[in-house]
Formats: structure tokens, sequence, C-alpha cells
């Protein structure tokens, strides 16, 4: 019997960012097949009887399994959450040669499945490792996909929304660049119902420092506070899953491939992108002002001096 065209989802590193992925994927009925792949048998196995036990309330039937990698051959989408976490004091850049190891070897097993669909990478320096990942894999590059900016971008609008008080989702602004210090925040265009947000906060640069600073340093807050961030990147991974498995053609902040956009080449960076069944299907040029552009620049040497020497 042939098989259909689903929405099979596997799942590769059961941590605290995968394991809340699931739980998130399963709480919005966002795919019907999802299959955890980990090291630790035992807790996929046990995370997988107990997400199964919560299906009944679930807004749609999923079927949720523990796996090996021979399930991946005809996943639509493989989320990889695996590798080394971010210790307290650590930055995102500072994992890239415990995880670039890691990496390689869990795409060559993917690989040899026949796996044919889409990567999502999560796992940190995420631009980094989603260029690896392109690499080891050889699938196109709109077939894969970082998280990117994508929790930067959600932390961001919080706050603005917070501070301006209208709902985030009325708050049209995003963060862009590396998934870590070198970011920015387009202020230029950042605004609500057409009003620019720099109007709104009246010029006030203090307050727009202290809040680009709360955003791009949140993960350290959160990190010394409770020892890793998941809820809010198990939450943007998930939006990012529903906009491919969905066809959506949503405008999502990831981590894309430019190929001469923003006149920068061969990196992978956190970008507006029309995210849909093809991936990356577009990534769009965003105005930004001077300034903007040469913070944007300064993030793209920092990512490239990070990959090039394991890609030369």
């Amino acid at each position: 019997m042939e098989k259909l065209r689903g929405n099979k989802v596997v799942l590769v590193g059961n941590g605290a960012v995968g394991s809340s992925y699931a739980f998130s994927m399963l709480n919005q009925g966002v795919c019907d097949e999802f299959v955890i792949i980990d090291l630790n048998e035992a807790k996929a196995i046990g995370d997988a009887m107990d997400l199964n036990h919560g299906v009944v309330y679930a807004p749609s039937p999923m079927n949720i399994k523990y796996g090996t990698y021979s399930d991946c051959g005809d996943a639509d989408l493989i989320v990889i959450c695996a590798g080394a976490a971010q210790k307290p004091g650590e930055t995102r850049l500072d994992l890239v040669g415990k995880n670039m190891k890691i990496f390689k070897s869990i795409v060559e097993e993917i690989m040899a499945s026949g796996f044919d669909g889409i990567f999502l990478v999560a796992t940190n320096p995420v631009d980094v490792l989603t260029y690896a990942v392109q690499k080891f894999s050889g699938l196109p590059e709109n077939r894969v996909i970082g998280s990117g900016t994508i929790l930067d971008t959600a932390r961001f609008r919080y706050l603005l929304s917070s501070e301006i008080g209208v709902a985030a989702d009325s708050v049209h602004a995003y963060i862009i660049g590396e998934h870590g210090d070198s970011e920015l925040a387009v202020w230029s265009s950042a605004n609500v119902a057409g009003i620019k947000v720099v109007d709104i906060l009246e010029h006030d640069e203090a307050k727009m420092e202290e809040i680009f600073v709360k955003t791009r340093d949140a993960a350290y807050e959160i990190i010394k506070a409770k020892g890793a961030t998941y809820y809010g990147v198990a939450m943007g991974l998930t939006r990012i899953s529903r906009a491919i498995l969905g066809n959506e053609n949503s405008v999502l902040t990831v981590s894309a491939k430019l190929n001469g956009e923003y006149g920068i080449d061969d990196v992978y960076i956190g970008v507006p992108a029309l995210i849909n069944r093809n991936g990356v299907s577009k990534v769009f040029e965003t105005p930004l002002s001077e300034e903007e552009k040469q913070k944007f620049e300064k993030s793209v040497e920092t990512l490239k001096s990070i990959q090039t020497p394991f890609f030369e």
C-alpha cells in the first residue's frame, strides 16, 4: 500500500529542549507521527509513554514512539536537539568544537536511512551547526534550517509589548544575525500599527538599549537561574514545524543560507524567511539602516570566523 504524504517528525535529542518540543508538538497537534531518538533509551521510551497518555486530551491524534535512525528514512521533518549543553558562563560559540563531532556522526546515520526531508537544527551554536548539517548531509540548502533568531525575536517582541502595553503579536519587530552575542535589533522597521517603535518610545536610547540587552542576554539569566532554557525555544521550534508541515508561507526569523542577500554569501544566519513545505522558499532582505548593516556584517564575520576552520 502506497504511503500517503504525511506529517512524520523525528526528534534527535530528548534532553530538556527536545522533550519540551515533544510536549509542545503534542499540545498543538502539529504532526501525525512523532519519533524520539536518544542515547538514553530508557528516558526516551518513558517520555513516549508519558506523552501518549496525554493524547486523549490533545487537539488531534498523534502516534508517539521511541525509535532509532532507521525510522528517519520516511520522515518529513527531523529536528536535532542533541549535543552538549551550554554551561553557565559559556557562550553558544564555545560549544562548536564539541558539537561538530557529535553532529557529523548523527547526520551520517540519518542520511544512511535514505532520509530526504527537511532538517531543523536547534543545537547551539545553531547557525554554525546548521551550516555543518547542510555540508554533512548534502541536502539542498533550502531544506536545512536553523532555529536562528526565532526565540530572540520572541523575547524582543515580548519585552516591547510589556513596555508599550500592547499584545506581543501586535508588535512587528525582528532580531537578526547570529543567535548569540553579535545579534542585532532592527529598530529602523520595528512598529506597532505602522507607528515606529522608536517614536512610541520617544527615541529614549537608554530604554531601547535596556530592552535590547535584556533580549540578548536573556539566556544567560535563565541558565544562571535554572540551568538551561527550553520552554521558549521549544515553542519556537513548534512554530517553525507548523509552518513547514502546514505549508503556511509564514515569515519567520530562522537561520537560513545567504547566497547574495544582504550582499553576503556562504553563511547560515538569522533572517526573516518564507517558510513552507519546501523549507526556506525565500530570504527577505529587510531594509537596514547603515548602523544596522554594519552590525549585521560584524555578526556575519563572527560566524564565518568560527565555521571557516572546520570547512576550509
